[in-house]
């Protein structure tokens, strides 16, 4: 019974060392700076973006004025 009482404990022991020690080597630590990095990539991206997006309305409205004169 003893035996059975230690080999329990000592399972328990290890399945809480096993548990935290992952926790803590795992992909929850992230580092600033590489997020700083991918938010700028980001927002750099959005501008790019919303440029291309107005230079294509202005060439669109410039199009439609043509249009408008030739009539």
């Amino acid at each position: 019974m003893s035996k059975l009482l230690s080999i329990l404990i000592a399972a328990a022991f290890a399945a809480v060392s096993a548990g935290s020690f992952a926790a803590s080597h795992g992909g929850a630590m992230k580092d600033d700076k590489k997020m700083e990095k991918k938010d700028e990539k980001a927002a750099k991206k959005d501008a790019k973006a919303e440029k291309k997006e107005e230079k294509k309305d202005a060439k669109a409205e410039k199009k439609e004025e043509k249009k408008a004169e030739k009539k």
